[in-house]
């Protein structure tokens, strides 16, 4: 049987085996290279000058990038003076007083003038040798050819401005499709306080699906709509201007807030089924002396609250089936008065789904907000404060579009300085 010495490069008898070198020529190749042939052909340009930048040796691969004959440049040029205009005075204010400091510069970004007049990109190195007494003898510097460096950051930096203008194209076109899915003027009712508020969540670039609007059916009603298409981008928008505008229309035709919602839920089925819609649908109407009627009804939606004059919190309407995916729908007409005092809010789930460590908004948060909120406040201030908590909440960091509306009738005193201000 062979011995282990026998099967490896060693034996116990003696020293390791040398293996055998079938690349002896490439070694032998390397140890015969003339230094001088390294240095004047090298990939990259060698520069010597004297710490004034005069030029004292370089070699023939500066010269070849550069169009200079070496009588011209050695002993009759300083370096400083082959960069661009721009470039001598960095050389004097910067790169001169670094390297008297440092002792070295590394990898800066000039230019050198060819003899033609061209313009070459380079990146220098110099180290600065001292002499036995300590003063500046010789500035040692080798060159880079930037070129194709620079036509890679001349790319990066064209393909980063147009992903901006990308960018800035994308936000300019969601907030003209989102403004799209919102009234062209602030609402308005006469004789009621309304006030929509909208936040769009992260930084604009998607439009999202919540949308609402105030508009007027008849002489004496006006419907209000508020309602979020579940995802963002464009499907999203296309399924939002569908349901917003289909309700638009079939207010101005039926009077029942149900049959609003259920003609939008036909248009929305034929339209896709992949996505969802949930809305809520009021029409107010005067009621006896300053008291309206809302009726109401609500596709998937949280029910809106009501604040009473004396402060109460409740729930109004019922719950019924969300828009424009499952065969049927079903949602019901709720009728409530509303007195003078008396608020209604109507808002999207970017408001009590808000997120904070784990933790949301909630709806405890929401109506102790109106709660504590002083009776007098109109319903811009109501609107307003409901989107700034929740905003606040998440840190300012919003993750869904938050869309709020908030229709109040206004109380003996707000009616009172109203007649004063006209008779004024």
């Amino acid at each position: 049987m062979p011995s282990r010495a026998s099967s490896g490069a060693s034996s116990e008898h003696g020293p390791p085996r040398a293996a055998p070198r079938a690349d002896a020529a490439f070694y032998l190749a390397l140890v015969e290279d003339d230094p001088e042939e390294l240095y004047e052909h090298a990939p990259c340009a060698y520069l010597s000058s004297l710490p004034d930048g005069t030029i004292v040796k370089v070699n023939a691969t500066f010269l070849s990038w550069t169009g200079y004959d070496r009588d011209a440049v050695v002993g009759r040029r300083r370096f400083q003076e082959l960069l661009a205009s721009g470039d001598r005075i960095f050389y004097e204010t910067h790169f001169a007083p670094a390297l008297r400091m440092q002792g070295q510069v590394r990898e800066i970004a000039v230019e050198l003038v060819t003899r033609a007049g061209q313009r070459l990109p380079v990146l220098v190195n110099s180290v600065l040798e001292l002499g036995q007494d300590g003063a500046p003898h010789v500035v040692r510097t080798v060159i880079f050819d930037a070129r194709e460096r620079r036509s890679y950051e001349a790319e990066l930096v064209a393909a980063r401005r147009r992903a901006e203008e990308s960018e800035a194209r994308a936000r300019t076109l969601a907030a003209t499709l989102q403004s799209s899915f919102l009234p062209p003027q602030a609402p308005s009712i006469p004789g009621l306080d309304v006030a929509g508020a909208y936040r769009p969540s992260g930084d604009g670039t998607e439009v999202g699906g919540d949308f609402y609007d105030v508009f007027e059916t008849t002489a004496e009603t006006w419907g209000i709509v508020l309602g979020d298409v579940c995802g963002k981008g464009p499907a999203a928008a296309a399924m939002t201007a569908v349901a917003r505008y289909t309700i638009l229309a079939a207010g101005l035709r039926a009077a029942s807030p149900a049959a609003v919602l259920q003609t939008a839920h036909e248009a929305l089925l034929q339209h896709q089924r992949d996505r969802f819609c949930t809305a809520v649908y009021m029409t107010v109407q005067r009621s006896s002396g300053n008291a309206w009627t809302a009726t109401l009804a609500c596709a998937g939606h949280e029910r809106p609250l009501r604040i009473d004059a004396d402060g109460t919190v409740d729930r109004i309407g019922r719950f019924g089936r969300i828009l424009g995916m499952v065969s049927q729908h079903r949602s019901t007409d709720v009728s409530v008065l509303l007195r003078p005092g008396d608020r209604v809010v109507l808002y999207t789930d970017g408001v009590t789904e808000a997120r904070r460590d784990g933790e949301l908004f909630g709806s405890d948060r929401l109506i102790d907000l109106l709660v504590r909120m002083p009776a007098a406040s109109d319903a811009r201030q109501t609107a307003d404060a409901i989107v700034d908590a929740a905003v606040d909440f998440q840190d300012g960091r919003t993750v869904d579009d938050i869309a709020v509306v908030v229709l109040s009738v206004p109380g003996a005193e707000q009616l009172g300085s109203a007649v004063g201000a006209s008779s004024r």
